[in-house]
């Protein structure tokens, strides 16, 4: 259910705003990802909505994120950490209206289903290159413990 933001007249957002925005992305498609709703296109996630329905994150390139951040503070912000740095963006659905957040959306979908098209473009037809050979595991030298079994390592210890 939206409610109205009363100054402006905005309509503010929340889970079930989040999701219908998400899901009228083309190709979009809803998921589970650790305990909570995602939305999928091209098998990426694009977005989430977090446990409890009162935020939820879209997935910005980083210079789209910092001009969201700086435009609307209230609404978004980073996730923690290394998320956050890479564009995750926690979008905090009573702070944000529908236009600014269809805009976001709209944003992050485009940045996911293009990073897909270009992989899957740069491999179509394109021959696959040699996988390299593992590397080759040294075998312990013969008064070496380690590399044998349970029953093997307590005989060597013992000296048997």
């Amino acid at each position: 259910m939206k409610t109205s933001f009363e100054p402006w007249g905005l309509l503010l957002m929340n889970a079930a705003g989040f999701r219908r925005i998400a899901l009228a992305m083309q190709g979009a498609l809803e998921g589970a990802h650790m305990g909570h709703p995602d939305f999928r296109v091209n098998g990426r996630i694009f977005a989430t909505l977090h446990a409890g329905g009162s935020h939820g994150m879209v997935k910005l390139p980083p210079e789209v994120q910092k001009k969201f951040m700086r435009e609307s503070p209230a609404a978004f912000s980073p996730e923690a950490g290394a998320w956050g740095r890479r564009g995750c963006t926690r979008v905090h659905l009573a702070s944000v209206d529908e236009e600014t957040l269809g805009e976001a959306m709209t944003l992050a979908w485009q940045a996911i289903s293009n990073k897909g098209l270009n992989s899957r473009a740069k491999t179509k037809g394109a021959p696959t290159p040699p996988r390299a050979s593992p590397a080759r595991r040294r075998r312990p030298s013969v008064g070496s413990v380690k590399g044998r079994t349970g029953a093997a390592r307590r005989r060597a210890r013992m000296g048997l």
